[in-house]
């Protein structure tokens, strides 16, 4: 656990590959780590102490959604926008490509405005580790 303020608990996690742990990994490029920060929300965070481990725990509904909202959708406005505008274009590929990525940008705009509240429907939930 990294810090507490009020009812929120940061957690930084080490997101590793899986040759990561390998004795080996010295002497080999493909293994990686990186450090992230979890933001969960808990109203008994007193129980909580900076350095404590804890567990942090989702429910598989939420990643499904997450592989909705960052990969499955914006590959179909991106397939359905080309295909379209292809076959209005007369077969014009600069064009059809320039307004597909053009048409990702509300979308990655809407999904920035909407974070604060994505954020209530994509929770972590905490228990200590003992």
């Amino acid at each position: 656990m990294e810090n507490i303020i009020g009812s929120q608990i940061f957690v930084r996690i080490v997101q590793t590959t899986g040759c990561a742990s390998c004795s080996a990994r010295g002497y080999c490029s493909s293994s990686e780590s990186k450090e992230k920060t979890i933001e969960v929300t808990d109203y008994d965070s007193m129980n909580y102490n900076v350095g404590d481990f804890v567990e942090i725990t989702g429910q598989t509904s939420m990643g499904m959604m997450a592989v909705l909202w960052a990969f499955i959708l914006p590959f179909l406005i991106l397939i359905i926008s080309l295909f379209s505008t292809m076959s209005l274009s007369g077969g014009n590929e600069l064009l059809s490509s320039a307004v597909s990525f053009i048409l990702l940008l509300p979308y990655y705009l809407i999904l920035w405005v909407s974070k604060a509240k994505m954020k209530k429907h994509f929770s972590f939930t905490i228990k200590p580790i003992k």
